[in-house]
């Protein structure tokens, strides 16, 4: 996950007439604006951009630096600082993002244009055009986060366990009852944000029609470089594509669980009981590997045993990762991401452990911030949070309205392509494993790939289905809890493995839900880095099969992967998507032929199987 923190600024009406913005009332402003806004021409929005850019670079770093301590120091006074500096950029934001508006009429350079509409869009969270509003939007933020970061729970036996103590309970138990006793006990945090969770909805839908929006989803959606109806059908199209992959997946995967837990327990018609899964969400089923691998398709190592066995601790997993990217002729990561990083949880102090990379000052202070596992999927997550920052450095010199990805997706999708090429032959080439497994070890270490990959994606689309469907009014808080479960046996075919209150809130228990990150971009970078794979596979000159290849020590691939990510969002996505992979279009067909042979095998293995759900 990338925490870039959103760059906003005082709305300065750098215009012609005007030397300094009146922020006395709202009606003021919008009088000052509607008196001037006729007379606007390009030269007017060239010194608004440049006078706003030194405001974005300042509030940036403030803000940046706020959130950093609140999320490493969890206590009364930083949730304070953090929710004061929230406030006042989400309220500067609103202001700006009003004051570009007045440009929208105005004949602008195309770069300029661009960079008008990214402070018109930058606020994921946008605030009312009023004080007292804007800070309550803030505080809600603020408790939100505060109090997934603390949730605990107390065991029957009387145990307070946090979310990591129950995550790798749910990771490793095969108890049916223990793991019902983790799911539920996680999803007791988030009842009490409900009432939160419905204000903010309220305040951002109400900042996202004072920006012109229909809503806070339609405003989301819009940010993607095509009409907002126009990208949720492109989201359903690339689902269309995988969905018999995922369905086939699925079929095999229900079929192994009725045999550990019994039928009675995993019924062969019904959706899968999302305890059972190896995930508190069931969003990713690796853990479950061991239960549904293929016989005789042990690779013949662990990379979690082989990391201990190399004694690598968790800087050395860290600077393992980073070797990947200057190998393909990147800079290394600088002294001060070595002294400011979080890599292990404190034990004196709370902290917020989701694993996030950052940019706190739009140049050279990145960071990631993670209580890292000794396990082999640490070592992919840190992969792909060192993307997130290799991404955010190349950017670095772009104008600070460009220096973000091409599109959302494009961040969470950089890391992961790294990390599609951490393969046998890889790890071979590091010293972690001997030999690299024949090609009859293929279908367990793509088994493996899927349920971590393909098993995701459907959660990735459902997430901001259901919050988008909140924002447009559609579900009602009455019905957050059902309407969720719903979507989630529509997509994933996974249901509650209990029966829920409707007064729960179990889409609260997961991190971006009360954290309000969007959530689409994770679909969108599952799609995405395969095509990045194969396009950066080819371009290395690789002669294996998609899946075996590796583009570690190309500095060809190198090459073409940096001349993307430099563009930062400066162009349309698909201008930045073209120059990798030769198409302004997403296709979900890489993800199909990665994982080819795989789909052939369980097509074989679901044969007489009732599938779907």
């Amino acid at each position: 996950m990338i925490r870039l923190f959103k760059q906003t600024s005082v709305a300065l009406c750098v215009l012609a007439s005007l030397t300094a913005c009146n922020n006395e009332s709202t009606t003021q402003t919008q009088q000052v604006q509607k008196q001037v806004a006729p007379a606007l021409t390009a030269k007017d929005a060239d010194a608004f951009l440049i006078a706003t850019e030194k405001e974005l670079i300042a509030l940036g770093i403030e803000g940046s630096r706020a959130e950093w301590i609140y999320s490493n120091f969890i206590t009364d006074d930083t949730a304070a600082l953090s929710a004061a500096a929230n406030q006042k950029s989400t309220e500067a934001g609103v202001r700006f993002a009003m004051s570009a508006a007045t440009f929208d009429d105005v004949e602008v350079t195309a770069t300029q244009r661009r960079k008008l509409n990214s402070l018109k869009q930058s606020l994921v969270m946008p605030a009312p055009q009023n004080s007292a509003k804007s800070a309550e939007l803030a505080k809600i933020g603020s408790e939100l986060g505060g109090m997934y970061g603390k949730g605990t729970y107390t065991t029957k036996a009387g145990k307070t366990l946090s979310l990591g103590d129950m995550t790798s309970t749910m990771a490793t138990s095969r108890d049916y009852d223990e793991l019902l006793e983790m799911w539920q006990g996680w999803r007791t945090i988030s009842p009490e944000m409900k009432p939160l969770f419905v204000r903010q909805s309220e305040l951002g839908n109400e900042g996202a029609q004072g920006l012109g929006y229909k809503d806070l989803g339609a405003m989301w959606r819009s940010n993607y470089d095509m009409p907002a109806d126009d990208f949720a059908k492109e989201l359903d199209r690339l689902w269309g594509q995988v969905k018999p992959l995922y369905d086939d997946l699925h079929c095999y995967v229900r079929s192994e669980l009725g045999e550990t837990y019994g039928v009675d327990k995993v019924p062969q018609d019904q959706p899968i009981p999302a305890h059972l899964l190896g995930n508190m969400w069931a969003q990713s089923w690796g853990n479950i590997y061991e239960l549904v691998a293929p016989e005789n398709a042990d690779p013949g190592y662990d990379v979690t045993e082989q990391l201990a066995a190399n004694n690598y601790d968790e800087i050395k997993m860290v600077k393992g990762a980073e070797t990947f990217f200057t190998s393909l002729g990147f800079d290394a990561l600088p002294e001060t991401f070595w002294e400011r990083s979080l890599f292990t949880k404190p034990e004196d102090r709370d902290v917020v452990c989701h694993a996030s990379a950052w940019d706190l000052d739009a140049k050279d202070d990145i960071r990631i911030k993670m209580c890292i596992q000794k396990t082999g999927e640490e070592f992919n997550v840190i992969h792909h949070e060192l993307g997130h920052n290799f991404y955010q450095r190349a950017y670095k010199n772009q104008p600070t309205y460009f220096q973000n990805s091409a599109n959302d997706g494009f961040h969470e999708a950089i890391g992961d392509t790294i990390a599609l090429s951490v393969t046998p032959k890889y790890l071979k080439e590091i010293g972690l494993i001997d030999t690299i497994p024949d090609e009859s070890k293929d279908i367990g270490l793509l088994m493996k790939m899927a349920l971590e990959k393909i098993a995701f994606i459907p959660f990735g689309l459902m997430v901001d289905q259901w919050r988008w469907k909140v924002y447009s009014g559609e579900i009602t808080p009455e019905n957050y809890n059902t309407a969720w479960w719903e979507l989630r046996e529509k997509y994933q075919g996974v249901a509650a493995p209990v029966d829920r209150d409707a007064n729960a809130f179990d889409p609260g228990a997961k991190y971006h839900v009360p954290g309000g990150v969007p959530y689409s971009r994770y679909f969108l970078a599952h799609i995405q880095q395969f095509e990045f794979h194969k396009a950066l596979c080819e371009i290395s000159g690789n002669t294996d099969p998609i899946h075996r290849c590796s583009i570690y020590n190309s500095k060809e691939a190198g090459k073409a992967l940096n001349t993307m990510l430099e563009m930062g969002s400066s162009q349309p996505w698909q201008k930045a998507y073209k120059v990798l992979t030769g198409s302004e279009q997403m296709n979900a067909t890489a993800v199909l032929d990665y994982f080819a042979p795989l789909q052939v095998w369980l097509k074989e293995k679901n044969k007489g199987k009732q599938c779907g759900f």
